[in-house]
């Protein structure tokens, strides 16, 4: 399946307060829950693919209460993934589009989203390379998302060298997007 990768559109932020709202309803038991917009979507000017990518945040010691609220509501839990401290979820519906992640505080995962974000939004340079990067490899319609994830892996790290990541995490985030 292609990838695709279309210009930024302000309706982005509308559509996570939207579903961050409605998965604040959700989590209303769930201590210190706090709900991210990460990736690319939650940056703006960037190129992304049409899909909200979401953290909820939580202390280790509710990710299972978390994991239930959010089954509670129709949301399909795929497991870690591979990434530890996070768990992945399918939404119920495609309004928007998103991926929903639960997330330990502190995590690798929530770390790299959080400084992937701050430093795209803070330097419009690296902002610009990273999205000249997507599209061209959205460009090649044999594309496919390992290999997008991959390729793309370099300007991410030279973003994360720039944040407060060590050169311990930027490895491990290295090997998780491409082993």
């Amino acid at each position: 399946m292609a990838v695709v990768v279309v210009p930024y559109s302000p309706a982005w932020p509308g559509e996570f307060a939207r579903v961050a709202q409605v998965l604040r309803q959700t989590l209303d038991r769930v201590p210190t829950v706090r709900i991210e917009h990460v990736g690319s979507t939650s940056v703006p000017g960037l190129a992304a693919k049409p899909i909200l990518d979401i953290d909820i945040i939580v202390d280790g010691a509710h990710l299972s209460a978390a994991i239930d609220a959010l089954q509670g509501i129709g949301y399909a839990h795929r497991g870690d993934l591979g990434i530890s401290e996070r768990e992945a979820f399918h939404s119920p519906d495609d309004d928007p589009r998103r991926n929903v992640y639960v997330c330990r505080t502190g995590s690798l995962s929530v770390r790299n989203h959080l400084a992937v974000r701050a430093v795209l939004r803070a330097r419009p340079d690296l902002r610009e390379e990273y999205a000249a990067v997507k599209l061209s490899l959205a460009a090649n319609p044999d594309m496919d998302i390992d290999t997008y994830i991959a390729r793309k892996s370099a300007v991410l790290q030279k973003v994360l060298e720039i944040s407060d990541l060590t050169e311990r995490e930027r490895r491990q985030i290295l090997l998780v997007n491409d082993p």
